[in-house]
């Protein structure tokens, strides 16, 4: 386990307790939600959050102007407790840590599952159900478009991966006449 997985694991812990002592956890759980995918969807924000140059003030400036009016005061003052113990560059790592935490505390699977084209509710539905049949817990599709994708999927249910692509079957027919 590396330093940053015991840190966001102890941190992600603390929140979740103190959030179910002021009872906020469905809020900040939402909140630690638009920290992770806004971490997964910016190159640059993960860049400053690592970079050990900028100080950690200075960083959760930045991180107040990005999210005071989208989060509560709790993970406001979270975020600036991080700051403070100079951990930001840890501060992906606590978000998903804690949506992982509260999942296992609701019985919760997530599971993304990619294609090249966004899904249909039949779809949807489908996928739910192989979730919920292969973790036995209720389901927390995401959706991620990837127009890598020829056709088919790519279901990813914690460490299990189904991979049913195009790009896949081709690589493995090209393999097998290579051969």
């Amino acid at each position: 386990m590396s330093a940053d997985t015991r840190v966001a694991t102890r941190y992600a812990r603390s929140l979740i307790l103190l959030s179910e002592e002021k009872n906020e956890l469905e809020k900040v759980m939402a909140d630690m939600s638009l920290v992770d995918a806004t971490c997964d969807e910016s190159r640059e924000l993960r860049v400053l959050l690592k970079n050990p140059i900028i100080k950690g003030d200075k960083k959760y400036r930045i991180l107040k102007q990005i999210f005071e009016k989208g989060i509560s005061r709790t993970s406001l003052v979270f975020l600036k407790i991080v700051a403070r113990k100079n951990r930001l560059n840890a501060l992906h790592e606590i978000a998903s840590e804690v949506v992982r935490q509260y999942n296992e505390r609701k019985g919760i699977q997530q599971a993304i599952v990619k294609t090249a084209i966004p899904l249909n509710d039949k779809l949807k539905a489908e996928f739910s159900r192989i979730v919920k049949e292969v973790s036995g817990k209720e389901p927390m599709l995401i959706e991620k478009v990837d127009k890598n994708l020829v056709g088919g999927f790519v279901l990813t249910v914690g460490d299990k991966q189904i991979d049913d692509s195009i790009a896949t079957k081709l690589k493995t027919l090209k393999f097998k006449f290579s051969a």
